[in-house]
């Protein structure tokens, strides 16, 4: 079986019904409809997302992190014409702190089981994850909505006072700066930043552990010149040779109950596939 068979076998043994879509919809000629019919299962009425569509956040809550996947699966099917995407920009300007921002994650996670990390202050504030990716791909679908603007002053004003950075960190700052339209801007910002972000990133295929690698940061081509194509291939080789016997690519980040690994594996199964057909490396 090519890569492709493989992958769908084990989404049909693994994948949530949301992922086994996907995959339907962007391999296979399946419904875009019916991708978004489940997705809408997972909004809430204050137009934010929940019940683990982000998998470590098990809560039937509404969570700032789940909205930037809800809006990734509405971005590879061209469908921020949905209505879920201004309700999502609804509920973010009700989260939106003074800064500008919404934060990480809310206290009300306290309330969930969830994965160890995902802590937080009583009053956190804005932050560029998710934010920053967020804004990025409000912009690319020239989406208008008040909160936008609103984002994007904290995104440059949080991105301009960046040093250093952490690698979740530098994923959001490389999706706003190659997404948003002020181009002089975002490639002055990118030149600067562009060593610190280098920084965070494992260069090394082999590089064990929770590392974040090339493709982590541009899983399709980018405007913005961070990695060279010999780099890009060889993430690509490796990315190619990932794929396990059973189909599925799996998280290199801790797994803190049995049940997410399948399920964070049917999303990556899924990305890793759009990744590998964005530079042209699927068969056919």
């Amino acid at each position: 079986m090519d890569v492709l068979d493989r992958a769908e076998t084990y989404l049909q043994l693994h994948g949530r019904l949301i992922d086994r879509l996907r995959f339907a919809a962007l391999f296979r000629g399946g419904s875009r409809e019916r991708v978004l019919d489940v997705l809408r299962c997972y909004q809430n009425t204050d137009g934010g997302f929940g019940h683990a569509l982000e998998p470590d956040l098990r809560g039937a809550g509404s969570q700032p992190e789940p909205v930037e996947i809800a809006f990734w699966i509405l971005d590879e099917l061209a469908a921020f014409d949905s209505p879920m995407v201004l309700a999502a920009c609804d509920y973010l300007s009700g989260i939106t702190t003074g800064d500008g921002g919404v934060p990480f994650v809310l206290p009300s996670v306290r309330d969930d089981p969830r994965g160890p990390w995902w802590q937080t202050d009583d009053d956190p504030p804005g932050n560029l994850v998710p934010t920053a990716s967020l804004a990025g791909l409000l912009h690319k679908h020239a989406i208008s909505h008040p909160w936008l603007a609103t984002a994007t002053g904290f995104c440059w004003s949080r991105i301009a006072a960046v040093q250093e950075t952490s690698p979740y960190e530098a994923r959001a700052i490389v999706t706003f700066l190659n997404l948003v339209p002020d181009r002089e801007w975002a490639e002055a910002e990118f030149a600067r930043l562009r060593e610190a972000i280098l920084a965070t990133v494992a260069l090394d295929p082999d590089t064990p552990g929770e590392a974040h690698f090339p493709l982590d940061f541009a899983p399709e081509p980018l405007r913005l010149p961070l990695f060279t194509q010999g780099v890009l291939d060889a993430h690509l080789d490796a990315l190619v040779a990932a794929q396990s016997t059973d189909g599925g690519w799996s998280p290199n980040f801790p797994i803190w109950t049995p049940l997410v690994k399948h399920e964070w594996s049917g999303y990556l199964t899924v990305h890793q596939l759009k990744t590998l057909r964005a530079y042209g490396r699927l068969p056919g």
